[in-house]
């Protein structure tokens, strides 16, 4: 008797891991309802990126909504993801603030049925289908430096001014920098001093930008990849008489630094961003749908952007950016 309860046991729980495991694997048959959660909620380059995805939802229906924590944590995330998966949205879409804290949380959503996709900024690979990303990491990287050393002659002190310490894309930005200085005499006279972090607040930036000008009295510039450090610190570095003598380059809303890049004091390395929530929206139904399931290779249509694939790891470029300068300011709106 004991071993056919037990058999019974077993065999409910394998129905139910079943059903649950099933669920998770259907397939929607119409556009869902895409859940983005940015890095945090008044960063205005996702409010742009969600201009996009606003845009392709309208061209192929389903919902774009965005939910996001007013502190850029691991944590005020977490508690997104979980409102999101209890809303029932058929696809998250996320920008991580911490590659692998969030992962758990993630991956749970999954064994709920919920698919994820991260863009922006990668999630651990094993949490997500695909990630949407802006540009190459490593071309991203290698531009900062080159706009850098352009503007301060390929000679002399330099700092990063970075968002976060956990900032998945960012770090691997600066690791990139750091051996790409090593190895290329191009860089020889460059000197890294130190890098500083803005946790993705205007006031903390401006702070740190001043605060590095004062600890290194010969400082020539700051790559500063983050869309809300950069304006915030030329602003300070303005107002305390300091631009031009520090020059700034980095990540940033071109339209938000056009005065300091016509003025020859900041470069910025740019993309379409309304572009990126739109590929973004287009994915994540492609993989509600069974249609992309993050094999290297696989091909899927994003309307007016035309065609992708899949690359390794379930990456997903967006396209080259470009170094923003006085000679082409006209070609960014944002």
């Amino acid at each position: 008797m004991k071993y056919q309860v037990l058999t019974s046991l077993l065999l409910a729980s394998s129905l139910i891991a079943g059903v649950t495991a099933a669920s998770a694997e259907e397939c929607a048959k119409a556009p869902v309802t895409v859940g983005f959660l940015p890095k945090l909620d008044t960063d205005p380059y996702f409010q742009v990126a969600q201009t996009g995805a606003e845009e392709a939802a309208g061209e192929i229906g389903g919902k774009a909504v965005k939910q996001a924590p007013s502190q850029a944590t691991a944590e005020a995330q977490i508690d997104f993801i979980n409102n999101l998966v209890s809303q029932k949205v058929g696809v998250i879409a996320i920008s991580a603030n911490d590659a692998n804290a969030v992962a758990p949380a993630l991956r749970r959503a999954e064994k709920q049925g919920v698919r994820v996709v991260s863009y922006d900024s990668d999630v651990a690979t094993a949490a997500r289908t695909l990630f949407l990303n802006q540009a190459a990491g490593d071309s991203l990287a290698e531009m900062m430096l080159e706009s850098m050393g352009q503007l301060i002659g390929y000679d002399g002190e330099f700092a990063i001014l970075s968002s976060t310490p956990t900032a998945t894309n960012q770090n691997a930005w600066i690791d990139f920098m750091k051996k790409k200085m090593a190895s290329d005499k191009k860089y020889a006279k460059m000197k890294l001093v130190q890098v500083a972090y803005g946790q993705e607040s205007e006031q903390v930036n401006q702070q740190q930008a001043l605060g590095l000008a004062q600890a290194f009295p010969n400082l020539k510039g700051i790559i500063i990849p983050a869309g809300i450090g950069l304006p915030a610190a030329a602003r300070a570095m303005d107002q305390a008489g300091l631009l031009g003598k520090i020059k700034l380059t980095g990540l940033a809303p071109a339209i938000l630094i056009k005065k300091y890049i016509q003025n020859g004091s900041v470069q910025d390395i740019w993309w379409n961003v309304k572009d990126l929530g739109y590929l973004t929206y287009y994915a994540a139904q492609a993989v509600a749908q069974c249609k992309v399931t993050g094999k290297e290779g696989e091909t899927f249509k994003a309307g007016r952007l035309g065609s992708y694939k899949v690359g390794h790891s379930g990456e997903v470029l967006l396209g080259p950016a470009k170094i923003v300068t006085p000679a082409n300011i006209e070609e960014f709106k944002f």
